[in-house]
């Protein structure tokens, strides 16, 4: 008799339990919602503004190449090859390093003759040696280039001038950036009659970025009566934030 009354009994112990648990965990949510509403009842300011600062470049990045035709690709390769190395020499002369010459395409395709009313007709082909380098001294840049026209080289694509080390600058555009913001957010703050409590959050955007390669030469000329003149100018660095902020009465 004694087992048949105390299952009973342990059921409405099991059972009250679970009723415990249920209700503790129907009060996390609510709680967490007490947060959330307390957090979007308080009086917040969301503001964005950005920091610039100009510096002149310490670094040019340019693409030249070579390019060969001959009958057969073989021949056009080793041409091309040839012609290339004298270039690189060259650039090595005049103080790039090796580590500052990176090859970025290499191609041989056919050359064919279109006439009307008849197949094409393969005349040849053409071998193209593309380089990028790094010229870290722009003091030199002008001289350069020469040195690697009066080598061989036959067209220069592009030039871009950028930063070897940008965190300096990117580090003054940020105190720029939060300089501008805390000025906007006190302005904001004193024209609508509340006063900042604190700062919520603070979210960076933008940053240093090279510019892209600008054209300097269609086809380089083998006779260049003086030193090319190139000119980095100024670049800008920009940083952008965002932040809310809480204010008060």
């Amino acid at each position: 008799m004694t087992a048949l009354v105390s299952r009973p009994v342990a059921l409405v112990a099991s059972a009250a339990l679970a009723g415990v648990l249920l209700a503790a965990a129907a009060a996390l949510p609510a709680r967490a919602q007490s947060v959330s509403d307390a957090a979007f009842r308080a009086t917040t300011l969301n503001l964005s503004a950005f920091g610039e600062t100009a510096i002149a470049p310490d670094l040019a990045t340019i693409t030249l190449g070579v390019q060969n035709d001959a009958p057969t690709a073989a021949q056009a390769l080793t041409a091309n090859a040839a012609q290339m190395a004298r270039v690189v020499a060259a650039l090595k002369k005049a103080g790039i390093a090796e580590r500052d010459i990176q090859t970025s395409t290499l191609t041989v395709s056919p050359q064919y003759v279109y006439e009307q009313n008849k197949p094409p007709r393969l005349t040849g082909y053409q071998a193209s040696n593309q380089v990028t380098l790094q010229v870290r001294d722009l003091a030199r840049l002008g001289q350069t280039v020469d040195a690697t026209v009066s080598a061989g080289a036959t067209n220069v694509g592009g030039i871009s001038f950028g930063l070897q080390d940008p965190k300096t600058a990117e580090d003054a555009a940020r105190r720029e950036a939060v300089k501008a913001l805390q000025a906007k957010a006190d302005l904001y703050a004193q024209a609508s009659g509340y006063q900042i409590v604190r700062l919520v959050n603070l979210a960076e955007g933008g940053g240093y970025a090279p510019a892209p390669p600008m054209p300097m030469y269609a086809m380089a000329k083998r006779e260049m009566a003086d030193s090319s003149q190139v000119s980095g100018g100024e670049l800008k660095v920009r940083i952008d934030v965002s932040a809310t902020y809480e204010l008060a009465k």
